[in-house]
């Protein structure tokens, strides 16, 4: 210590010119006089005789420039994960359990809510099988909402509790890249390892969005009427009711509309949840006396906000089949519909109404998934024999088995992707 101190009073105040002259070029001499030392204890074919000292050189290389040049240790790029919302009401239990487990991944996050319309006996058969179900035990990953909320169809409340379950899944644990909303009645075409490996390679930051500004009949149906919802201030459930007074289009923003079912990325969860702008809480509040909601929350914020306008992909990624023109709800999807779904190369179908035979044949054909147990992946190391569930035992849960989904998917997004279909600023 107190030589380096007089090293620093040294040249902190030389005593004169000349001695400082003279130590600089006694300290370059024995630089020089090292480096050949080292070149001449370097064998012939260029190997050095100090193999210790070239271990640290290499290394102490490495962590240098591994801050400035960052190397991939695999040429494939990590996989994403994704946060899921799949909610249910009355009756819907026994579906929700059956879409989780098509749904399961371990990298994932899933919040499961059953509205306040099921019974109690309902939810807390659900609660149980969540904290009963080993693997879920095992990673932690899957929570239910236990104060449920009273949804109302075609009411703001389903976007409040979408929010709702957006919120827990940051507090859980941010680390996953996409949220998905879904229902009881969706079913996914492709296996988790199937969208993780596809998802792979895409922009963090996309959001898959049905959305259109062209809101049409809309205008006069949906925007000019102001609706009430009991569901944000009652205890039991009723359905939503007009008041006499209409309003005009807003000229703050302007309004988009689409599809209710999205996948939208994590920053932009991030924007709406904690509003460092005031936009998402002004549209929450105006789309609070809006029919159906659902359908023009999320793609009003994402195109009026100037930071996530170019980030839209317009599909909601779902197969539905629909009236033309479309009437309110779509068909109940069937046996006769699964060639169908299979060409639209979507990861996910709806409106599947109950225990309809089709789920059977996604089970068995798309999906590879056995009655009760989670959809098989590389994460799954265990032994198929015997009806013995393969994912009991769990290898590394970055491993990743894409089929012939994945394939599917791919033509799906590059088409989304083109320069036709995916062009800069499309909220217009």
């Amino acid at each position: 210590m107190k030589k380096l101190r007089s090293y620093y009073m040294h040249f902190r105040h030389p005593p004169n010119m000349e001695r400082r002259w003279i130590f600089l070029l006694a300290i370059g001499s024995m630089v020089s006089l090292f480096l050949l030392f080292l070149s001449l204890m370097t064998s012939p074919g260029g190997t050095s005789l100090f193999p210790f000292y070239k271990s640290l050189a290499v290394s102490s290389s490495f962590f240098v420039e591994s801050k400035l040049h960052p190397v991939p240790v695999s040429s494939l790029p990590p996989p994403p994960r994704f946060a899921y919302l799949i909610s249910g009401s009355i009756g819907e239990g026994n579906m929700l359990k059956r879409t989780l487990e098509a749904l399961y991944h371990p990298i994932n996050r899933y919040v499961l809510h059953l509205d306040l319309e099921s019974p109690p006996e309902e939810r807390l058969d659900l609660q149980n099988y969540v904290q009963n179900h080993s693997i879920f035990n095992k990673f932690r990953n899957v929570k239910v909402i236990t104060k449920a909320n009273l949804v109302t169809y075609r009411g703001p409340t389903m976007v409040a509790t979408t929010l709702h379950a957006a919120a827990i899944l940051l507090r859980e644990g941010g680390d996953w890249d996409w949220f998905i909303n879904l229902s009881a009645s969706d079913y996914p075409l492709v296996t988790q390892d199937d969208l993780l490996h596809t998802f792979s390679y895409l922009s963090r930051d996309l959001n898959f969005i049905d959305h259109t500004s062209n809101i049409g009949w809309k205008e006069s149906q949906r925007a000019k009427p102001v609706i009430i919802d009991p569901g944000l201030y009652m205890s039991k459930k009723a359905d939503v009711f007009w008041i006499t007074q209409r309003r005009s289009v807003p000229t703050a923003f302007k309004l988009f509309t689409g599809s209710a079912w999205m996948v939208l990325s994590r920053p932009f969860i991030d924007y709406c949840i904690w509003g460092w702008e005031n936009l998402p809480r002004i549209v929450l509040m105006y789309y609070a006396n809006f029919i159906s909601s659902p359908e023009g929350y999320f793609h009003t914020v994402v195109c009026n906000a100037q930071q996530f306008q170019n980030t839209t992909v317009n599909s909601d990624l779902h197969f539905i089949s629909w009236d033309n023109p479309p009437k309110q709800h779509p068909h109940h999807l069937n046996i006769n519909d699964m060639q169908r779904m299979v060409d639209s190369n979507a990861p996910f179908a709806r409106k599947i109404v109950g225990e309809d035979p089709v789920l059977d044949e996604i089970d068995k054909k798309l999906l590879h998934k056995r009655p009760n147990m989670v959809v098989s992946g590389g994460w799954c190391i265990g032994s198929h024999e015997n009806g013995t569930d393969p994912c009991s035992i769990t290898g590394n849960t970055n491993v990743l088995k894409p089929g012939p989904g994945a394939k599917r998917l791919e033509t799906l997004i590059s088409s989304l992707l083109s320069e036709e279909n995916f062009r800069p600023r499309q909220c217009k």
